[in-house]
């Protein structure tokens, strides 16, 4: 973490630091194994769509962090945050469809994100 964010007042429910390693870890490994399956199964011309939200989605993880720490911009973080959960909730659903097991393993994914959209927006309303 940074200075900055060690001055920020913390939401209700926030976790310790220490937390985010250990979580995002283990989330990164579900999400690969997931993507890998899936590309495995379903090696169809038509879900170049699929893909190109996978990749959007992803995207949008990996510069969340920039945004909110490098930017220091926890409101355009929250919108970042906002299309990672709408993004992720499409591509559960088509996996779902495809590869259940690809969907299941998103599920904690998702619960992480929705509880760190919690987490973003609180920072936003309180700083």
């Amino acid at each position: 973490m940074n200075e900055w964010y060690n001055e920020l007042n913390r939401p209700l429910l926030a976790p310790p630091d220490w937390v985010f390693g250990p979580v995002w870890s283990i989330l990164y490994v579900m999400i690969a194994l997931s993507i890998i399956l899936f590309i495995k199964k379903h090696k169809a011309q038509h879900a170049l769509g699929i893909y190109f939200l996978i990749t959007a989605h992803l995207i949008s993880n990996f510069i969340w962090t920039w945004i909110f720490f490098g930017l220091k911009s926890p409101g355009l973080a929250l919108g970042d945050i906002i299309f990672m959960d709408i993004s992720l909730i499409i591509i559960i659903r088509y996996f779902w469809r495809q590869c259940r097991i690809s969907a299941l393993l998103l599920l904690p994914y998702l619960v992480w994100i929705i509880f760190a959209t919690y987490l973003n927006t609180a920072f936003f309303l309180i700083n």
